[in-house]
């Protein structure tokens, strides 16, 4: 059986370790004692009470009264524990550092906590394959627009638990689609949606994509971050979706295409829409169709365009 020796993944972790030390200048917290911080309910109802306070910094004696604690030293004890790294003392009180914001808005979406089921949604929109009714099923924080028919995939992508809530089946299609534009405006910059470190792009061919899912594409953009290892794959056709050539295109026929799901798009999610110029180095050729005329944009391997053409 292969595997890592104790050594070797010693090693492994220390060089993790060191590489996570210099990144921030030598004055890191451990992640381990980082989550061990906040793994109190207390500490938790704590921070939950700064985010809700309008104030930008809360006096001692208001905090706990907001706070389900009535010993003084106790809270007092939790609330030294937050302070620096999630929790600023200030002349005025106490105030929500950045890490502590980000630890409540986690618990809000629902990353750690939550692990909703929800019904398949009926898209309202035809598969561009086939023409069956598109459904748009959910499963392990990940939202995705198939066909029940055909079994084309247009798009799995993450979608953390908070964006369940409070919206109608229409309101949560149109918030993913939203998201998966964010997410791949965002890589396509070099920013990793995840954790902002940077990101390389690069075109890819054959159908395995992110997490194992057969895009069912023989031409892909391929996303993937040096820091935290996160990967997106998709369709050509998503990187133009805020490409001015492809929006002023749209705006002469009166289509908003910011406001177009993009699994209507037959260039966003089909095959038969991309071709390959050339391969040393990458160029891609994606064809928009108009309804007299076609767009044709060229890109090469880091997805900038080299060439516009109307025919």
């Amino acid at each position: 059986m292969s595997g890592i020796s104790g050594s070797d993944a010693g090693g492994s972790n220390r060089a993790r370790e060191e590489r996570s030390i210099a990144t921030c200048g030598g004055e890191c917290v451990p992640p381990a004692d980082a989550f061990a911080v906040v793994a109190s309910e207390t500490r938790l109802h704590i921070l939950e009470a700064l985010w809700r306070s309008d104030d930008d910094a809360v006096r001692f004696s208001d905090l706990h009264g907001e706070v389900d604690l009535r010993d003084s030293a106790q809270f007092n004890y939790h609330l030294d524990k937050l302070t620096d790294q999630f929790v600023a003392k200030t002349d005025e009180g106490y105030a929500l550092r950045h890490a502590g914001e980000s630890v409540v808005r986690s618990v809000l979406a629902g990353t750690f906590t939550e692990s909703p089921d929800l019904n398949p949604i009926d898209v309202g929109h035809d598969c561009v394959d086939c023409g069956s009714g598109l459904r748009a099923t959910y499963a392990d924080e990940r939202l995705a627009i198939e066909c029940p028919d055909c079994g084309a995939s247009h798009g799995r992508y993450s979608f953390p638990p908070g964006g369940l809530n409070d919206r109608t089946d229409a309101e949560v299609l149109d918030a993913f689609d939203q998201r998966v534009r964010h997410l791949h405006c965002l890589a396509a910059d070099g920013v990793c949606p995840e954790c902002n470190g940077r990101m390389a792009t690069r075109i890819a061919e054959g159908a395995s994509g992110d997490h194992g899912t057969d895009l069912g594409l023989s031409v892909r953009v391929v996303h993937e971050c040096a820091q935290c290892r996160h990967r997106l794959d998709s369709p050509v056709g998503l990187s133009l979706l805020d490409t001015a050539a492809v929006v002023a295109f749209y705006e002469e026929r009166g289509t908003d295409l910011t406001a177009t799901p993009y699994w209507t798009l037959p260039w966003c999610v089909c095959d038969e829409y991309v071709s390959v110029v050339d391969r040393d180095p990458y160029r891609v050729r994606v064809r928009i169709p108009g309804d007299e005329e076609t767009l044709f944009v060229t890109l090469d391997e880091s997805l900038d365009i080299v060439a516009t053409e109307r025919r």
